[in-house]
């Protein structure tokens, strides 16, 4: 049964890129399949070992490939160390406070150069190890269409300051942001539940528990987990360190459907995660994904793919980088 889903959302994931015209564009699912027949395999065996090592890995990959294609496209600008003299690059943005993990694309990408030299962008290692933190967790095998190229130019952290959503999003924008990206309202909650893996540092919440009107956290908040929250990120914290945050729910290092449950009862930790309970254009999608695992999954799949697809370079656009943190 789960093969047969498996194939069913590989077929909508086909015919909505068709639709879209990615596959047209240049991404194609077997890109690869004569220059580097083994990627799939090197990426996969490269990051099993990280990732039992520091079971934290997925999210931060995750998050990393969000936040890349969020500024320019997924063009793995992200990655880009900054240079002296050039100004301040995209990983200066306050936007980017707490990326971490750029140096594993870095291992992947060495490892991928072995077997396939000056063939595999770092940017499509990005979204594959980003895929591979989905399904290591314990969520969806994604297949996503390759063939992306890097960016010959790093952007600066203007663009990614005003790029990047948020922490005080809400549902509008969040729906905004998505649906430019082609999204249906159903993959952009979707899109949202890649929250259930990771933290949230306070530097995010601080403005929702402490700075709204009559003093409550914005959006619907369980009496007792905005008590925990506010102990655990008083005012006056280490907002700059990373040691200061919150899990996103009790199974953080898991890709499930808990994120949803957490919404439901008042446990979300951002404001979008509880607005989207409240919204009467996606609570009740909030509520079915709750309830059923499976076609969370599912909508998350096109959803990924359709994120990962976001403003590509293609074809002769762009660069292949020799390394992932240096524009050759």
């Amino acid at each position: 049964m789960d093969m047969i889903r498996t194939m069913v959302v590989t077929l909508l994931i086909i015919f909505a890129l068709r639709i879209n015209g990615v596959e047209g564009e240049g991404l194609q699912y077997n890109f690869y399949d004569k220059s580097c027949p083994q990627l799939d395999d090197i990426v996969r065996t490269t990051l099993q070992p990280i990732f039992l090592t520091d079971p934290t890995s997925p999210a931060a990959l995750l998050r990393l490939m969000f936040h890349d294609c969020q500024v320019q496209g997924c063009d793995a600008s992200i990655l880009v160390d900054p240079v002296e003299g050039i100004g301040l690059s995209e990983m200066k943005s306050a936007k980017n406070f707490g990326i971490r993990k750029r140096e594993v694309i870095s291992i992947v990408k060495a490892m991928v150069e072995v077997a396939c030299p000056k063939q595999v962008s770092c940017a499509d290692i990005l979204v594959l190890a980003a895929r591979e933190a989905v399904a290591m967790s314990g969520g969806p095998q994604i297949k996503v269409p390759l063939g992306r190229r890097d960016s010959s130019t790093a952007p600066s952290y203007q663009l990614a300051d005003s790029s990047i959503p948020p922490a005080t999003t809400g549902v509008d924008q969040m729906l905004r942001l998505f649906t430019t990206k082609g999204m249906t309202i159903e993959e952009s909650v979707a899109i949202m539940g890649s929250h259930t893996l990771g933290i949230t540092h306070c530097l995010n919440i601080l403005d929702r528990l402490y700075k709204s009107e009559g003093g409550e956290a914005r959006g619907l908040m369980d009496p007792r987990f905005e008590a925990f929250l506010r102990l655990i990120c008083p005012k006056g914290c280490l907002t700059t360190s990373n040691i200061s945050f919150v899990l996103n729910d009790p199974t953080t290092l898991m890709f499930d459907n808990r994120y949803y449950m957490n919404a439901m009862g008042g446990r979300g930790v951002l404001t979008i995660d509880a607005e989207m309970a409240l919204d009467h254009r996606t609570a009740q999608i909030v509520e079915h994904f709750a309830a059923d695992q499976d076609d969370f999954f599912h909508a998350f799949s096109t959803a990924f793919v359709k994120l990962s697809s976001t403003g590509v370079l293609i074809g002769d656009q762009g660069v292949i980088r020799n390394k992932c943190n240096v524009i050759d």
